[in-house]
């Protein structure tokens, strides 16, 4: 370990703790709770299916009646789905359709392939299996079973499981407020002129984009003057109206850097130097808002580079967001891939290296891994989550974490 440096995940399980959840509880239709977070575990107050009913289109008969291949059964009924047939008559097979109640008597179906119609009566070429091709009540689901845990971010099938047994709404937990605001007097917005010295502010877009990817309420405070001042009244308002502020730039302690100070002077801070790359100052703790309710907000404060603020707040944010939703197991899941480059230069920080599938299947490296260089980041597909001081050689298997599963 670096001497004075803070490896990720001592500064993780740090974040975590200090991670509040959310008790407030909205319900919504559950045509609109897509991408929310559950608030209370979710039961079943039925059997599905409702009733045996047919998996395939066909004959529903009985077996004893099918004694041999080429059986001739009179056709005595139709049941279409959403009927309901009459009591199956012995010698007799009913035409049925997918997801129709099997008639009271029939203890098998037979697929239409199998089956040949011959005026009234049906010619049935195979003798059925038990049970065969019928799904019975109660097979997928049963009457007060648990189908979703609390703290789960629902997902369109999830909804759909919901409104399968009758839930029309659900209890969720209500969004996380996020405030976001940026520091430096060198920011200038796309559109506006740039003047020399000055840099576009690429953070601003990033990080509200990965707020709304967490399904954020994001509430924007721009760009903060230099200023002690400015920043310690941002820092209030935002505290008196958000769960979370989180900080692009200012958290070093240079002349310009007024962040530090500013939470100090409005609550508590933690300053930490990360034993990551990218990504090194990092700052955690917990403003005061305005007013006499003695409102906090907790604080994140990440580095200016486009590339260290949008790694750190997948690392550092994204878990510390999930876990203030409710949200119990947090941790990204990492694929094993092989690496088809080399990488020997090792660095005694984590690394965490931007990389892209390739057509056989193996990760490619990004050939420039500057802090800076926000191409990396759209070229990519993932991070390498690289140990320190480890070296990477073609065909070595490397622990990747695919922007797919931590957007998760």
């Amino acid at each position: 370990m670096n001497k004075g440096l803070l490896s990720v995940d001592e500064a993780l399980a740090v974040l975590l703790e200090g991670a509040r959840p959310l008790r407030e509880v909205e319900t919504l239709p559950t045509l609109e709770a897509t991408g929310r977070v559950l608030a209370q575990a979710q039961s079943s107050t039925m059997d599905v299916p409702p009733m045996d009913n047919s998996a395939m289109d066909g004959y529903a008969l009985r077996r004893a009646d099918v004694p041999v291949p080429d059986t001739r059964l009179r056709v005595a009924q139709r049941i279409a789905a959403g009927a309901v047939g009459a009591p199956l008559e012995l010698g007799t097979a009913a035409r049925i359709f997918t997801g129709a109640p099997i008639p009271a008597g029939a203890d098998a179906i037979v697929m239409q392939e199998f089956c040949a119609l011959d005026g009234e009566q049906v010619i049935v070429k195979k003798v059925p299996q038990p049970e065969e091709w019928i799904r019975r009540r109660g097979s997928d689901i049963r009457a007060g079973a648990q189908i979703l845990a609390a703290g789960t971010r629902l997902r369109p099938q999830d909804t759909g499981l919901a409104a399968s047994v009758g839930i029309a709404s659900l209890p969720l937990v209500r969004r996380v407020r996020l405030g976001l605001f940026f520091t430096g007097d060198e920011l200038v917005m796309p559109g506006d002129p740039l003047p020399p010295g000055r840099i576009y502010n690429s953070n601003r877009f990033t990080l509200n984009g990965l707020a709304k990817i967490f399904d954020c309420e994001t509430r924007d405070y721009g760009i903060v003057p230099d200023s002690l001042e400015a920043t310690r009244a941002v820092l209030r308002r935002a505290a008196s109206e958000c769960d979370v502020i989180v900080t692009s730039g200012g958290v070093s302690v240079g002349e310009a850097d007024y962040v530090k100070p500013a939470v100090e002077a409005e609550g508590s801070l933690l300053m930490w130097r990360i034993a990551m790359k990218p990504g090194r100052p990092l700052a955690f703790g917990r403003v005061r808002g305005e007013g006499p309710k003695g409102r906090e907000a907790a604080f994140i404060g990440l580095p200016g580079n486009p590339v260290s603020s949008f790694v750190t707040f997948l690392v550092f944010v994204r878990p510390f967001l999930l876990r203030t939703q409710g949200i119990g197991e947090v941790a990204p899941r990492a694929l094993a891939a092989r690496a088809d480059f080399d990488w020997v230069d090792a660095d005694p920080r984590r690394e965490f290296l931007r990389v892209k599938w390739n057509a056989t299947g193996g990760l490619d490296l990004y050939p420039t891994q500057d802090s800076a260089v926000m191409t990396s980041t759209a070229w990519a597909d993932g991070l390498v989550d690289n140990p320190p001081n480890h070296a990477i050689h073609k065909g070595d298997t490397v622990r990747f974490l695919p922007f797919a599963e931590l957007y998760g």
